[in-house]
């Protein structure tokens, strides 16, 4: 599909990126930007809340990165990348199209992703997870005052590093790595959603929502959060391998975490999912 020798980007079969929030004033557009126009890929999965239609319902605002991000996303389409969608809880208007094209991204609300190791990944947003943990209850969420008030705090926090010349680090990250009940949260989320990867009988769930990076194993089914581009600026990646790839980039990009999921067993629970389904 890509000349790859031609080209000086990065390649990789499949690219997840979720919690953009485009549309709200935090969204770090340029690093996500840089990061797309850095990087070839197969298929390109949007796993979510990337456009912030409760923030700007509540206040407009549209920084020209923004339609810059859209735009290249359209032109990856364009040029022959697969792009997916599953719509978010802040992009949920746009579930009425499941199924559905829109612009030549596909719309789904569930979606099953086969590895180029033959490993089966369940593809959701994650906010279904809510009724089963008590997330929304203890982290505040893009548009609510505790995080605006967090996010206030990141951003003045990095403007002062970097006059000293220091690079972009996650205070609002940080914070809440910290605090008790957000740890247990994060947790909940974590063990529900790999209890739903278990209960479809796939390899591994990829997701986002709760603007919490991670990559790991848990009782052989791989848990993967994409993180988000307003505090992690994270994507996962699969690479040519079989690996897959947690990665950071901002104005430093480093692999937080990978997993050889070549090396996995054949998960044992549930009956398996079938490649490529939409699940309404």
């Amino acid at each position: 599909m890509h000349d790859i020798e031609k080209s000086d980007k990065k390649y990789y079969p499949a690219v997840w990126i979720s919690d953009v929030h485009l549309g709200y004033k935090d969204c770090r557009a340029d690093y996500l930007l840089d990061f797309l126009n850095s990087i070839e890929c197969d298929t390109l999965y949007l796993v979510g809340d990337i456009v912030d239609l409760w923030s700007m319902k509540r206040n407009f605002y549209w920084h020209p990165s923004h339609y810059q991000v859209l735009a290249c996303i359209q032109a990856k389409a364009v040029q022959g990348t697969r792009v997916i969608y599953i719509p978010g809880n802040h992009d949920e208007t746009f579930r009425h199209y499941v199924n559905n094209s829109l612009f030549g991204i596909e719309v789904h609300q569930q979606f099953i992703h086969t590895t180029k190791a033959n490993k089966r990944f369940l593809l959701v947003h994650g906010d279904d997870f809510d009724s089963a943990t008590r997330y929304n209850k203890l982290i505040s969420i893009a548009g609510d005052a505790g995080y605006d008030f967090l996010l206030f705090l990141n951003r003045w926090t990095n403007r002062i590093r970097r006059l000293y010349g220091g690079n972009y680090w996650s205070l609002a990250a940080w914070i809440k790595a910290r605090v008790h009940k957000a740890r247990e949260a994060i947790e909940a989320f974590e063990n529900a959603a790999i209890h739903e990867a278990k209960k479809q009988g796939v390899d591994g769930i990829i997701c986002g929502h709760i603007h919490h990076p991670q990559l790991k194993v848990v009782d052989g089914i791989v848990y993967c959060n994409d993180g988000d581009w307003i505090e992690s600026c994270t994507a996962v990646v699969e690479q040519e391998n079989g690996r897959i790839e947690l990665l950071h980039w901002s104005d430093t990009q480093t692999v937080i975490n990978s997993a050889d999921i070549t090396k996995l067993n054949q998960n044992l629970g549930g009956p398996k999912a079938k490649p490529e389904k939409s699940v309404a």
